[in-house]
């Protein structure tokens, strides 16, 4: 397969892209440092273009919308959750998302039978309503419907999954998280490997389990 993963360099990303290449998979890993195959921010539509330049006529079986922030965590409900945190959080984490895609359709389009596979998170789930994290949430329910209605639009052409990939140790996470990298690499091939054109909208853990939306 030909697979595209943003957000590459670290964490969830690149324990994907790592896992892909072991099995002979031909993998372009984006991000924003230097180790990436593609430097691609998602907030910037010049990346996206080059992007698209740079993969023209070639095929992509699967899109993996990796890449995201989480920059308001911990933030104070009476003063935090800053004017410019919410545009830059949806700048990376829904925008960004919707912009890959865009980019990346015709060379979806050459593929037999292609895949996206959204990463979100349970937090997007209003049945998952704690408090806290107001933007990341926010962001993370937006990309969750984002992606129902890309599954409704590309129906019969491409396949999408949205999936929470679980509490996992990185950057993100932390390191009291509780499953590691390698564990959620596993669940979430699975996942994707299981995505058809039957199961396309679907919103699921990374173990399998179908989620409220």
């Amino acid at each position: 397969m030909n697979i595209v993963i943003t957000g590459a360099t670290r964490g969830i990303g690149a324990g994907l892209a790592a896992h892909y290449r072991d099995q002979g998979h031909s993998v372009v890993g984006t991000g924003r440092s230097a180790g990436a195959d593609v430097t691609l921010d998602v907030t910037q539509p010049s990346d996206h273009s080059a992007l698209a330049e740079r993969l023209s006529g070639i095929p992509v079986d699967l899109l993996v919308c990796n890449a995201g922030v989480y920059i308001d965590k911990g933030g104070d409900l009476e003063t935090g959750f800053a004017a410019d945190l919410w545009s830059q959080t949806f700048a990376a984490n829904v925008t960004g998302v919707f912009l890959t895609i865009q980019a990346l359709l015709p060379n979806l389009r050459l593929a037999a039978k292609p895949k996206i596979a959204i990463i979100s998170s349970q937090m997007a789930s209003h049945t998952h309503a704690p408090g806290g994290s107001y933007i990341y949430r926010a962001s993370k329910a937006a990309v969750l419907n984002l992606g129902r209605n890309l599954a409704s639009d590309l129906a019969g052409e491409v396949a999408v999954g949205i999936y929470h990939p679980g509490w996992v140790q990185t950057d993100m996470g932390g390191s009291s998280a509780a499953i590691t990298v390698d564990q959620s690499v596993a669940g979430l091939v699975e996942r994707f490997a299981a995505l058809n054109g039957e199961t396309t909208g679907c919103f699921e853990t990374w173990d399998g389990r179908a989620h409220d939306y």
